[in-house]
This record gives C-alpha cells, structure tokens and sequence, in this order.
C-alpha cells in the first residue's frame, strides 16, 4: 500500500485564480488612486505655501491698518462672533483641504475684473503702494500671483487689476466677510471640467487662496493669492529613482504571482501529466505521491488518479494471475473428463468385452466427479464477481448473519458473543459468504466448535472468528488467501474460500487477517460500522 501525503491546508483552485485576477485588475485602480493622490498631494502642497505667504502678508497688512487707525481709516465688514478666532488660542492653522473630487472645490475659470463702483480710499491706495515691493519681491521666488484688496474688494497692490474690483468673486466675497476660503479653478476658459479620473489633473487647474486681514474684528481686505501647482510628470522625472525603486517592486510582484501560480497550478499539472505518463508506461514508482500539490483540488484530483491507477494496475495483475491459475486448475479436470469420454467411446465402439462394467462406472464417476468440481469451481468464481462488487447503501446486523449461519451448518457448534446487535455495512448475503467460507473450512479440518466474538472499535466491528480444528502449517499461512491455493484439492477443495472472504471483505472497506493461535485457527474480521 502506498503511502499517503501528509494532509495540510492548501489553497483552492477558485481562491487562488480569484486572487491572482482581482490583484491584476486592482492594478489600473492602483495607478488610477496613485495619480489623484499625487495630485492632491501637489495641491495641498500648493494651497499650504499660498496659506503661509498670504498670512505673512495679511499680517504686514493689518500692521499698516493698526497704525492709521487714529487717522480715521474705513474698515469693513464685521465678522460674525461665531467665526472670530479665539485670543488665548496661541496655535490656529489653517490646513490644506482641496480635493479634485469635490464638486465645491472646483469652479470655472475665474471671472474677469470689474470696474470699482467707488475707488479705493487714498489711505489704502497708500498702503498698497507701501506692500508692493514686498509682494514682487516674493512673486520673484515663488512664482505665485498676489493681489492686495481693500475691504470693499478693490485691488491696491498686484501686477494687474490695481483700481478693479474682485468682490464678485466667490472666495474673494467669503473673505470680505472675515472668513478664510481657497478653491480650485479650471484653466481653460468656457470648457467642463476634465474627467475626475484622469491620468493628471494637476496641470489643468489653478489653486486660489483668499486670505481675510482682520483688525478688531473687522475686515481691513484681503490677500489673494494663486498658483498653478507643480506638474506631476516634472515631479515624477525629479522622483525617478523613487519611482524606479516602484517599477521593480511592480516587477517584483509580478514575478511572484508567475512563482505561485508555477507553484499552485503550472508545476503540479506537469508533474501529473508526467506521472500519467509513466503510469502508462509500466514504472511502478509512478504511484508515489506528487512532490507538491498546491492547491486542495490537485491535492484531491492527484490521490484520487494515483488511487485509481495502482487500483488498476493491481486488478490488471491479479486478473492476470488469477487467469494463470483459472486455466490450471480447469485443465486437470477437462484433460481427466476427455480421457474417460475417450475410453467409453472407444469401449462402446469396440467388443463388448473391451472394458468391464466396473471400469466403465468408475469413468462414468469420474466424470461426474470433475463435472461436480467444474460446477463448485464455477459457483465459486460467481461469488467471488459477487463479491469485488461494489457496495450500495448495504447494511445487516450481525445477529441476522450468525442466525442464518447456524441455518447453514445445522449440525454443528455454532456459538457467538459480544455487540452482535450492531449493524455493518455489508449485505447479509455477503457476510454469510465470509462466515460460511471460514465456518465450512474450519469443518474440513475437522473442527468440532467455531466462536464468533464481536467487539466495537470506533468505527468498525472486530469479529474474532475461531475454532478447534487443525492448526495452518507455519509455511502455509502466507498463501491461504492467495486463489486456488488449496491442501485438499485431491478431496475436491478449489483454493478460492479464503480468497472469495478477503474480496468481500476489502470491497466493502473492512480487512480479514490470520492470528497467533496456540490452538486452532483465528481470524480477526473488521467490518465498517454503519
């Protein structure tokens, strides 16, 4: 009997082919998630330098404020006491929130500038004039574009746009009510905004900061900043080795789903064509289990064609010898039946007094004899194909058997113990075959008594079959379940029995084996428990 692999968790074939799929078709996504990651990321990185350089300025501003507070100077709107900021707070970021996902966070191309309806005062022209330097000074190195408001939204300070108004603008006009607003807008004039998922939207949209300058709770103007942020493709050549390192990780990853998929389904598959092969072949070393599995199907799929095929290969050479031996023993009782029909057809033939009466009988029994041999043998070769059968949903207590037992050998000692209420799972039929081969050999070497003891273990029945007949020769005991071996053959014994009692009982997933017996014969019996 071959040995088994040891059993252990593997993988389905669905599971891992499942895996492998999703994790390809996550890829795209992945890429897809990385690009607008990155473009928020550059976004934020925008929106958070243009917070940083509008509150330094909004903070020089309100500084000028202050000092011509005493004069006189007009401030704006007041802020609402729910949005005023919290003195003992010593810490009170602003943190960068725009999302290309978010409907209110992306609007059109900004609005042009429209023309003031009242000029800024001459107060805050003057303070504008005074922030200029500092505002081309920092457009120089950040590249970002400012624009100085009075508190009715009038540009003071900018490149552009001095003496127009931007207050219909929609950050702009939040930030005239004293409160902080950014947003992104397309730069293409008059289109819809680019699809949500594209490789990169980064490079299509401008980030527009309106930073309040607050004194005393009322808005002095506002710092309007803006940027286009940094192309995500110049990010990518700066980052190349980073990125470089991401490729390999990708091919990385791929080479390991290739490995487990050689692993789980590539690999096995050959190696049992292969052994399939070299089954087909005649190797009988192509019965040991696969080096590896992989999955639970293959793991199933290899035992059950490994099985099959020893299973095939053992019948191929059992049927093989067993024809061997069939015509062995048909021979002897054909050749002695030709030659008797000869000698009474040559005595029928010839004179009269050719063959004697008495010689002409004991050929007539002879014949007779081996045709009554040729018929048990016959009867025998019936139970045994009865017996390789396959079971379906069979099942019997044993208490029915060993009743019809006692049927069979009236005359004889039959007796019987232990879990007999029991059922097994084989046909009362088949099991009085086993019982009645081992009782009616045990009968023919003159035993007077035979004993069944039934014992349950786990789930099977041990059946202790003995008796005080004549004891199995130590070089015997080897072959007495081999076919046609027989010591009585000369007193009309076929050798098949024992043979006949071991196919059932392995057909039907029990065992039957020879015990150590001091006196008699013992057979231990296990049938499966139904």
């Amino acid at each position: 009997m071959k040995s088994r692999a040891r059993e252990k968790w593997r993988p389905s074939l669905g599971l891992v082919i499942s895996v492998a799929f999703a994790s390809v078709a996550m890829l795209p996504l992945v890429g897809l998630f990385f690009f607008r990651l990155y473009d928020n990321q550059l976004i934020h990185q925008t929106e958070a330098e243009l917070v940083a350089q509008g509150r330094v300025l909004a903070a020089v501003y309100a500084r000028d404020v202050e000092a011509r507070l005493g004069n006189g100077i007009a401030l704006g709107a007041e802020i609402r006491p729910e949005s005023r900021p919290d003195h003992e707070d010593q810490m009170t970021p602003i943190r960068p929130a725009l999302d290309l996902a978010a409907d209110g966070d992306l609007l059109r191309r900004r609005p042009n500038a429209l023309p003031a309806t009242t000029p800024a005062s001459p107060t805050y022209v003057e303070i504008g004039t005074k922030l200029m330097p500092i505002v081309l000074e920092t457009q120089k190195v950040t590249l970002a574009g400012f624009r100085i408001l009075d508190p009715r939204g009038v540009v003071i300070a900018g490149r552009d746009e001095v003496g127009q108004s931007l207050a219909h603008i929609e950050e702009v006009a939040t930030a005239l009510q004293g409160e902080y607003r950014a947003v992104l807008r397309t730069r293409k004039p008059d289109k819809p905004p680019p699809p949500i998922y594209s490789v990169s939207r980064g490079v299509g949209v401008h980030v527009f900061s309106a930073m309040p300058v607050i004194v005393g709770n009322r808005v002095a103007g506002v710092v309007y900043t803006s940027r286009t942020p940094s192309n995500i493709f110049a990010h990518l050549y700066q980052e190349r080795g980073k990125f470089i390192l991401a490729g390999l990780a990708v091919v990385l990853a791929t080479v390991i789903i290739g490995l487990i998929f050689s692993r789980t389904i590539t690999r096995p598959m050959h190696e049992l064509v292969d052994r399939a092969a070299r089954i087909g072949r005649g190797d009988r070393n192509a019965f040991q289990p696969l080096a590896h599995y992989g999955t639970r199907e293959f793991a199933q799929l290899s035992h059950s064609f490994l099985d099959m095929a020893e299973q095939l290969s053992r019948r191929s050479d059992y049927i093989a010898t067993f024809s061997a031996h069939l015509t062995h023993e048909l021979k002897s009782p054909l050749t002695s039946i030709k030659g008797a029909a000869e000698l009474l057809l040559d005595s029928l033939q010839g004179p009269s007094d050719n063959l004697s009466r008495m010689e002409q009988k004991n050929f007539v029994s002879n014949i007779l004899s081996d045709t009554g041999r040729l018929e048990v043998m016959t009867q025998r070769l019936r139970e045994l194909a009865r017996a390789e059968a396959a079971p379906l949903n069979e099942h019997t207590e044993l208490s029915d058997v060993i009743g019809g037992l006692k049927s069979r050998f009236p005359t004889r000692a039959i007796e019987e113990a232990g879990a007999l209420d029991r059922s097994i799972g084989m046909s009362g039929e088949k099991a009085l075959i086993v019982l009645s081969h081992l009782t009616d050999n045990a009968i023919r070497h003159n035993a007077k008594r035979v004993r069944l003891e039934a014992v349950e273990e786990n789930s099977t029945i041990k059946v202790t079959v003995s008796n005080d007949g004549d004891p199995i020769s130590e070089s015997n005991r080897e072959k007495i379940f081999d076919a046609f071996f027989t010591t009585r053959r000369d007193t009309g014994g076929t050798g098949m029995g024992l043979a006949i009692a071991q196919a059932v009982m392995t057909s039907h997933g029990g065992s039957i084996r020879l015990l150590s017996s001091k006196q008699g014969v013992a057979f231990e019996l296990r049938f499966p428990v139904v």
